[in-house]
């Protein structure tokens, strides 16, 4: 089933393994709920939420993270946007990098473009799935050190879902020991020490195209309804 990563941790064959295992976990740990939705993160956490929306016999949906850099400083995130029109202010940062509301809006309109681009190249003209009073499965192929799946956190909180719940497939062990104080459950199959990248942890980690997500998604739903 497995394949081994050169420090002897049992590896996944792909996103596709990975995801019907922890599928099989999420089912096994929340049951089959009328008021589930499976939200997978764009790219590489998609092929693996769809595999835990049928496990679930769910909806499953993209939700889009663009973290807002700061000007000059990009990989620091100042805060983040994402699906729904939500956005999220890191404060911390804030704090002491002085930057002004015309600059964070600025950025944000830039990130807006392209995340208003990728929902629709994913979900084309089909509005995204209402999250209010639903349990939420926020998916993602593997967690480093978790900013974007925090962000997204953050975001879905404030669409007010009955409960968070996180899954993935492999995580750094102090990434997934914070994420159990924060959602409702967390779900990590590994959490294997040194954890390094989440791509060590595949046979095949290959780039997920935009079209494979469009695809997925299209095909999730259309098994849901029938």
């Amino acid at each position: 089933m497995f394949g081994h990563s050169r420090l002897g941790t049992p590896r996944f064959r792909d996103r596709v393994e990975a995801g019907q295992l922890l599928g099989r976990e999420v089912a096994r740990r929340i049951g089959k709920r009328d008021n589930v939705i499976v939200l997978g993160l764009p790219r590489g956490g998609v092929p693996v939420a769809f595999h835990v929306a049928q496990a679930l016999d769910a909806p499953l949906d993209v939700f889009i993270v663009r973290k807002l850099g700061v000007p000059g400083h990009e990989e620091l995130a100042m805060g983040a946007i994402a699906s729904g029109g939500v956005r999220v202010l890191n404060r911390d940062v804030l704090s002491y990098v002085p930057i002004s509301q015309k600059t964070i809006d600025a950025v944000a309109a830039r990130e807006e473009q392209e995340l208003q681009r990728r929902e629709l190249s994913y979900r084309g003209a089909r509005p995204p799935l209402q999250l209010r009073g639903r349990t939420v499965v926020i998916v993602d192929d593997g967690l480093a050190t978790g900013s974007t799946m925090r962000a997204a956190i953050a975001a879905v909180r404030k669409m007010e879902p009955q409960a968070i719940i996180v899954a993935v497939p492999v995580a750094a062990p102090q990434t997934c020991e914070e994420f159990r104080k924060e959602v409702d459950e967390m779900v990590c199959l590994r959490t294997p020490d040194p954890f390094q990248a989440v791509g060590l942890w595949y046979d095949d980690f290959s780039q997920t195209t935009d079209e494979e997500v469009h695809d997925l998604i299209e095909r999730a739903n259309a098994e849901v309804q029938q």
